[in-house]
């Protein structure tokens, strides 16, 4: 029965995934029963470990959800189930079941053993034998938990430039519940570290204060729980759940735009947690005034605290993530040779988003460990060859010229006209210093396609968008949304 209730759980889990994590990780593990215990085999320690940190707490979910409380406890070998001794995976520390309590994380289902097995996952039990809860729920059919990943800390968070200040307010926020900004209002494209910030704000507050009532969720999630309140008629149920939480936290606010009662239900419940002085963090793609189809009395609630953005990662920062990632890495496998140049080829190459970025390197380090290679030059285009290429897509100048005239409203023949007005100059100087940076095209060349114009006229107008852009806020925002617009 153990062995079906696994595979009821695994096919759950095939509707969630992507298809290629799914036949990654998911697929090459067998199970066997033995006793009250079901016995999960990876095929080495790779695969071990990245299904112990990405997908058992969502595993043991299911299987408490489809036996109803009475799940098998899970453990974890390296091996087959046709071999007649199994071996268990070496202790390393690493994070592991045993070796950091998931039972310490916002999403834990699992309790420490006292065995002396690291990767021994016990049955979920009752919440009354947990001592840490971080499920938040009330009286009625619903409740939520708040699932963080145990990895986004603000101790691992990459700091540059371009995040700075959305790092300095979320700590701020995370230190003093009191006198932090509320509402904390994170935008910014997508891969930037708005998530990792959220994650991180509520993981320090459940450390400094486990007994706040921390609810961090998707806007997709509100939208759903608000759904099936109404469906199931226990919509005094939601707004006791949602109204009682000492910190609500809101992920890509921007999906409850144009749907009419749940913007509704959000604006009555962020009126009512503000006035209980009560702590509001909120994310979206965009700035508030910037997001179509939201309601003004939302938009003006949300500007009324502080509005931080993230802007682009740099060349500095992106290869800070990547050195980062990888002496993370190296922890757990101190054998794997990473040759020079390749992390910076990386950071130069792959400028999208940080996600797509740590994606490729973990990518990387699953191939070289299961091949047992060294990642080198040759290796990282050969198995990258897809990423790079996406990131390889070149942006024309007319490209450039069409997007900036129509974010200021003016005629594309106004970019090489010998029109002087401000309206048009600034725009036109926009256009030259993304040209300049977004193409390989030399000042001559771009010089001939703004009208013929001379090129010390393109390294003044790039010069002059360069000063501006570090003193006029609002210009460096316009500059960015061009930049992602053109990226799309």
């Amino acid at each position: 029965m153990s062995v079906e209730l696994w595979q009821q759980c695994v096919e759950l889990l095939r509707d969630e995934l992507p298809a290629q994590q799914f036949n990654t990780w998911i697929r090459p593990l067998q199970v066997e029963s033995a006793g009250d215990e079901l016995r999960v085999y990876a095929p080495n320690r790779f695969v071990l470990d990245w299904v112990n940190e990405k997908y058992m707490v969502r595993l043991l979910e299911l299987l408490a959800e489809r036996a109803n409380g009475l799940a098998p406890a899970l453990s974890l070998l390296i091996g087959s189930k046709r071999s007649p001794a199994p071996r268990m995976a070496a202790p390393t520390p690493s994070p592991s079941i045993n070796s950091a309590p998931v039972a310490s994380a916002p999403a834990a289902v699992a309790d420490e053993s006292p065995s002396s097995d690291p990767l021994i996952v016990a049955a979920p039990q009752p919440a009354a034998s947990r001592p840490v809860e971080r499920t938040v729920q009330v009286e009625g059919a619903l409740k939520h938990t708040s699932y963080l990943n145990r990895t986004f800390t603000f101790e691992n968070f990459v700091e540059g430039k371009s995040n700075q200040m959305a790092r300095a307010a979320a700590w701020q926020v995370a230190d003093n519940l009191k006198h932090g900004y509320n509402p904390l209002f994170l935008y910014g494209g997508v891969g930037l570290g708005k998530t990792h910030l959220m994650h991180a704000i509520a993981r320090e507050i459940q450390t400094r204060q486990p007994e706040a009532r921390v609810l961090y969720l998707s806007a997709e999630q509100f939208m759903y729980r608000f759904v099936q309140a109404l469906r199931e008629r226990t919509v005094m149920d939601f707004k006791e759940l949602f109204r009682t939480v000492s910190v609500l936290m809101v992920d890509d606010v921007q999906f409850i735009a144009g749907k009419d009662s749940t913007q509704e239900e959000f604006f009555h419940t962020f009126n009512t947690l503000v006035d209980q002085g009560k702590q509001i963090v909120i994310s979206a793609d965009r700035a508030p005034g910037e997001i179509k189809d939201l309601e003004e009395r939302i938009k003006s609630r949300l500007q009324c605290g502080l509005v931080v953005d993230l802007h682009p990662t740099d060349y500095e920062l992106r290869l800070g993530i990547l050195q980062s990632k990888t002496d993370a890495f190296r922890m757990q496998y101190p054998g794997l040779q990473i040759a020079p140049g390749v992390l910076e080829f990386l950071a130069h190459r792959i400028t999208s988003n940080v996600r797509v970025l740590e994606g490729a390197l973990q990518r990387l380090f699953a191939f070289a460990s299961l091949m047992g290679r060294e990642i080198t030059l040759d290796m990282t285009q050969e198995c990258l060859a897809d990423i790079l290429r996406a990131n390889d897509r070149k942006v024309s100048i007319e490209e450039i010229q069409r997007k900036v005239a129509e974010h200021y409203n003016i005629r594309l023949s106004d970019m090489i006209g010998p029109k002087r007005v401000r309206t048009v100059a600034r725009p036109r100087q926009i256009a030259m210093y993304l040209a300049k940076q977004m193409t390989s095209r030399s000042l001559p060349e771009i010089g001939r396609r703004f009208g013929g114009r001379d090129h010390t006229t393109i390294m003044h107008g790039v010069k002059k968008i360069e000063e501006l852009r570090d003193a006029d806020h609002s210009l460096a925002e316009d500059i960015d949304l061009l930049r992602r617009l053109l990226e799309a």
